[in-house]
């Protein structure tokens, strides 16, 4: 049969391919990998709300001091403000996987040498508040790296709702380990021996996520070619990043705000159960496990909320649920009204923070995300914290419903404050490494890594009629440079020729300043080709390279080790 030479008719439209394809919010779950770490710590967090709920009504058994029944969530917030930033730093040097490894088991020890003391009646108010403090170390230092991990685990457009799926999954271990802690402790005679089972069980849970970690065949997105940076190098780069990011310090000043005052419903809570309402451990369990159903639903929803509703308005919302929420647990005494407000503000709850997490995960490049997670932990833990001690302090000298109600009005009073702070408005950067051909620069001498401090000069010359626009636009390169690790920034105009124009930047040592240029973004990258665009020179501007000159022990090889 012969070819028909008549082209053959387009296919006919497909009216379901031309639907806008909305997210269901479950597509992670389709990797492996990220399904069984996330069943392997739902089941962990499991554990770890039901041993929450036990030591905290173990603790209003040991003391009836507001107190210290409220340091149970200072023993919990703490030590991710001492160590946030220490987490996020080795989480960025070190292999992440071994890090988890590590503090898992960590966890695994600590929660089961509670266990054993309590089942050996060796407890007190202060030797819980010790073990529980330590268990929180290793919270603390796991947390960035387990979220730093989730770029590894599935693709950066499924980010969203893997952190809303982590989310999920914490919540709906906090909906139901709260009513199972409680049960456990109601269903002992005494306490302290429902608690030491709970503390046992909790000690279980680290099990499954360490084998999953265990098999998990890691390979890193990015990779340095250059030596590992030294932790306090390290933590000192997150932190002038930190600095010179207005996205981040929006997210966590937002973030600082909100929990301080919200901390009140989680450490007066208890107080709120066992004196107002006058339940048991079970009862307490349900009431925290009710936050934790709305917050599993906030979770599930929250991929279609995001679609018409915009950050800004849903924390708007969630501080106003919060507010209202304040004030129903100071005034009414009605478990079958509590219990449903706890479940919209769980759902507040859940909605707010994981908006607040995406927008650290989001604003960030890869080489600086795990320090951004651990400052954004530190931040919430510290809101965390500080509200539980003022709110306990309050509560012990004058009354819990006192304490409950100035919570709210802080809420109600500077929501307009923190309103004008953007999380994620407008479009974001893109923050994608950008890797130029040359790494290394072409140079006469080779300098030692650890040789500074290197100052840098770039020649540029510029008309007349584009000096403002140069001069705006260079200034956006001010904050890559100093976000990136340079010291100090200038830009000089030459007296004698003014379209003649040089920036320098200092960097302490020449390993920083390849260090710089491995961190240079896509966006960083559209930046500079706007500065360069203005260059009228018949040559590429030109880059001068200086290094802080020592005197010379070895005449035949520049060094400065033994300048000092």
């Amino acid at each position: 049969m012969p070819l028909s030479t008549t082209p053959n008719p387009p296919p006919a439209p497909d009216p379901e391919a031309a639907k806008p394809q909305y997210s269901t919010g479950f597509e992670p779950l389709h990797a492996p990998l990220f399904r069984s770490l996330w069943i392997a710590s739902t089941v962990s967090n499991l554990g770890g709300w039901m041993q929450d709920t036990a030591g905290t009504w173990l603790m209003t058994v040991l003391t009836t001091s507001p107190l210290l029944i409220a340091l149970m969530q200072t023993a919990a917030s703490l030590p991710v403000v001492i160590l946030g930033l220490l987490a996020g730093a080795t989480a960025d040097i070190f292999d992440r996987r071994r890090l988890l490894l590590f503090w898992q088991a960590w966890m695994l020890a600590a929660v089961a040498l509670l266990s054993v003391l309590t089942f050996f009646n060796i407890i007190s108010p202060w030797v819980l508040l010790t073990l529980t403090f330590l268990l929180n170390i290793g919270a603390a230092m796991n947390s960035p790296a387990w979220q730093a991990i989730m770029p590894e685990l599935v693709p950066r457009e499924q980010l969203p709702e893997a952190v809303s799926l982590n989310s999920a999954g914490f919540n709906l271990a906090r909906a139901v380990g709260p009513a199972l802690g409680g049960l456990a402790v109601a269903a002992f005679t005494h306490a302290d021996t429902g608690a030491a089972w709970t503390f046992l069980l909790n000690s279980l849970s680290f099990v499954g996520v360490i084998l999953v970690l265990y098999q998990w065949k890691r390979v890193p997105i990015f990779k340095s070619a250059l030596p590992a940076e030294r932790i306090f190098g390290s933590i000192r780069a997150g932190l002038r990043y930190v600095q010179y990011a207005p996205l981040l310090k929006a997210a966590f000043a937002r973030t600082f705000i909100f929990t301080i005052f919200v901390s009140a419903v989680w450490s007066l809570l208890a107080v709120v159960a066992a004196r107002d309402l006058h339940q048991g451990a079970l009862g307490y369990g349900i009431l925290n496990g009710s936050m934790g159903l709305g917050a599993v639903a906030g979770a599930t929803l929250l991929p279609r909320v995001r679609r018409v509703v915009s950050a800004d308005k849903i924390i708007a919302f969630s501080t106003c649920i919060f507010a209202a929420t304040l004030l129903i647990l100071a005034f009414v005494r009605y478990p079958l009204v509590i219990i449903p407000i706890l479940l919209i503000a769980g759902f507040a709850w859940t909605s707010t923070m994981s908006t607040f997490n995406l927008a650290v995960q989001i604003s960030v490049p890869g080489w600086v995300q795990a320090r951004a997670l651990g400052a954004y932990q530190m931040v919430f833990a510290g809101g965390m914290a500080i509200g539980s001690v003022i709110w306990g302090l309050i509560a012990e000298h004058i009354s819990t419903p006192v304490s409950l109600a100035v919570a709210a009005g802080g809420l109600l009073i500077t929501l307009p404050f923190s309103a004008r702070l953007p999380v994620l408005r407008g479009e974001l950067p893109d923050f994608s490494p950008f890797r130029t051909k040359h790494q290394t620069p072409q140079l006469a001498i080779e300098p030692e890594m650890s040789q500074g401090p290197v100052r840098i000069l770039i020649d540029y010359y510029v008309d007349e009629k584009d000096y403002n626009n140069f001069v705006h636009a260079i200034h956006k390169m001010k904050v890559v440079r100093l976000r990136d690790g340079a010291m100090r920034w200038g830009i000089f105009q030459d007296a004698s020729d003014p379209r003649h124009l040089t920036e320098t930047f200092i960097m302490e040592s020449w390993i920083d300043y390849l260090r710089q240029r491995e961190r240079f973004t896509t966006s960083d990258r559209t930046i500079r080709d706007q500065v360069v665009s203005m260059h009228c020179g018949e040559e590429p501007p030109q880059i001068t390279y200086t290094i802080y000159a020592r005197e010379r022990t070895n005449e035949t090889a520049p060094s400065n080790e033994d300048a000092e």
